[in-house]
C-alpha cells in the first residue's frame, strides 16, 4: 500500500503504524475457518472477542473439533455456523458459498497452501497459518493466483508482534541503530512429543521430519527480522547456504520413550537436529537462521540485528554507540517508553491475553481488518512466498553443499515498493 493511500484511509494519526488500518468495526468482517483443532480453536477465541465479526461456516474433517468450534460461536455471536466435515476436500463446497469474504486456514502445514491457492480462486481472501508453502512451486502458485485473481493473502506470522520486537521496529526505522548490516534469527523448541501421538503413531509434525529436512519451519525466526530490514520492499533475499547436524537426538527420544528395540526407534528421521542457513539480500546483508526443534533444551527463539550506530540482542540488550555505556547492554524496557510500538501502546492490555506474548491478538485483528476493508496487510503473498522457499531452497543447498540462488517472488517489485 502506498503511503499516501494509507493516511487516506487511515488518517495521520497513524502514520507510526503503516501496517494498521484503524479500529472502524462498522462494517462486518465475513469470515470462515478451515481447521479448528487446537490452533484453530485457539486462534478462533481470539477472533470471537474482536467487534463485529461474523463467522457462517466452519470446516473441520475431526467432527469433535467442528462441533467445539461451532458452539464457541454460538455462545459468543448467538447463531451457530453450518459445519463442513464430509472428507478432506470438503472445504471447496464451503468455499462455494457467498456469504463470506475470508477464510482462515489453520490445517496441518502441508495444506496450507492448496487451501490458499483453493480459496482465492473461489473469491475469498485468505490468511494462512505458517509455513505459507513446503514447495518452491507451492510458493510460486501462491503469488500467481493472488496476482491473478485480486484477493489479499495473509500470512498469519505472529513472532513479529511481540512488544520488544515491535519496539525494535520502531527503533531500526528510526534509525536508532543506523543502518543495518547484519542479523541473527532462530528457531530453537523442543517438539519432540509433538511428533508422536500416545500411542506411538507418527503426527503429521513426525511425518514432515521424517520426510523432509533442512529449514523447515523459518518463518518465526525470519519474520521479525524481514520486516526490520523491509525485504521486498526495498531489498530482497538472493542467495542462501544451509548445513545440518545429523538427527540424533529425536532418534534417542523414540528410543527412551517407545522402547530401543520399537518400530518408532528405527524411523529414518531425515531432518537433523540443528541447520544452520546463511542468507545474503541484494544489498549485502546478511542473515543466520538457527532451526532446531528435537534438541533436549529450553524454548530460546533468539534475535540480533547489528546497525552501524549499534544494536540489539535479544539475549543481552540494547547497545547504541554514545548512549550505552562502553562494553555494556542497556535493558530492553530503558527504550520502551521512546520507542513503544502503537499497537501496544493503544490496545497491549487486550493482547496480553491472547497466545505468543500477545502476538496472536495483533495477527488476528490484521486479519480481521483485511477482510473487512479490503486491503492489502503488512505480512502479504510475498513475504510468505519468500519466507517459506526456505524449506525447499535450504534442502537443495544441504544435498548440493554450495550456495542456492534465491528467487525474487515480487519479480522486481522490490525496488519500488514502499516499506
Amino acid at each position: 500500500m502506498h503511503r499516501r493511500d494509507f493516511l487516506q484511509f487511515a488518517g495521520a494519526s497513524l502514520a507510526l503504524s503503516p501496517f494498521a488500518f484503524g479500529q472502524d468495526a462498522t462494517k462486518p468482517a465475513r469470515i470462515a475457518l478451515i481447521g479448528v483443532g487446537g490452533r484453530g480453536t485457539s486462534l478462533l477465541r481470539t477472533m470471537l472477542n474482536l467487534p463485529n465479526v461474523v463467522i457462517p461456516a466452519i470446516c473441520d474433517i475431526d467432527p469433535s473439533h467442528l462441533a467445539r468450534a461451532c458452539s464457541m460461536c454460538e455462545k459468543a455471536l448467538g447463531k451457530k455456523p453450518e459445519g463442513y466435515s464430509m472428507g478432506p476436500y470438503d472445504y471447496r463446497r464451503m468455499l462455494a458459498r457467498d456469504d463470506f469474504d475470508g477464510v482462515l486456514i489453520a490445517t496441518p502445514a502441508e495444506l496450507h497452501a492448496e487451501m490458499a491457492i483453493d480459496s482465492m480462486k473461489l473469491g475469498k481472501s485468505v490468511g494462512s497459518e505458517v509455513p505459507g508453502a513446503y514447495k518452491l512451486q507451492d510458493c510460486w502458485d501462491l503469488v500467481d493466483t493472488k496476482e491473478k485473481t485480486g484477493k489479499r493473502y495473509m500470512l498469519l506470522e505472529n513472532y513479529f508482534y511481540s512488544p520488544v520486537r515491535m519496539m525494535v521496529h520502531n527503533m531500526v526505522h528510526r534509525g536508532a541503530l543506523g543502518e543495518p548490516c547484519y542479523a541473527e534469527c532462530s528457531y530453537i523448541h523442543d517438539c519432540r512429543s509433538l511428533r508422536f501421538t500416545a500411542k506411538g503413531k507418527l503426527t503429521w509434525r513426525g511425518e514432515g521430519k521424517r520426510d523432509n529436512y533442512g529449514c523447515l519451519y523459518p518463518t518465526h525466526s525470519l519474520g521479525p527480522i524481514a520486516k526490520w530490514f523491509d525485504l521486498n520492499r526495498g531489498d530482497v533475499m538472493t542467495e542462501l547456504t544451509s548445513v545440518m547436524s545429523p538427527a540424533v537426538a529425536i532418534r534417542q527420544y523414540a528410543a527412551k520413550r517407545f522402547g530401543a528395540d520399537s518400530p518408532q526407534a528405527k524411523i529414518p528421521f531425515k531432518n537433523g537436529d540443528m541447520s544452520v542457513t546463511h542468507v545474503k539480500t541484494a544489498k549485502g546483508k546478511l542473515i543466520t537462521v538457527f532451526y532446531d526443534s528435537d534438541s533436549p533444551r529450553p524454548c530460546n527463539n533468539f534475535y540480533l540485528i547489528q546497525g552501524t550506530k549499534g544494536l540489539y540482542d535479544s539475549r543481552k540488550g540494547i547497545h547504541i554507540e554514545g548512549r550505552t555505556k562502553r562494553e555494556k547492554y542497556d535493558h530492553f524496557n530503558d527504550y520502551m517508553d521512546e520507542f513503544r510500538h502503537d499497537y501496544w501502546r493503544d490496545r497491549g492490555e487486550a493482547a496480553k491475553k491472547t497466545g505468543h506474548g500477545g502476538g496472536d491478538y495483533f495477527v488476528v485483528s490484521d486479519f480481521v481488518e483485511m477482510v473487512r476493508h479490503d486491503r492489502e496487510p503488512f505480512i502479504d503473498v510475498y513475504d510468505s512466498a519468500a519466507w517459506s522457499s526456505l524449506v525447499e531452497l535450504s534442502k537443495q543447498s544441504i544435498d548440493a553443499k554450495k550456495t542456492i540462488e534465491m528467487p525474487d517472488f515480487t519479480r522486481g517489485k522490490w525496488k519500488t515498493r514502499e516499506a
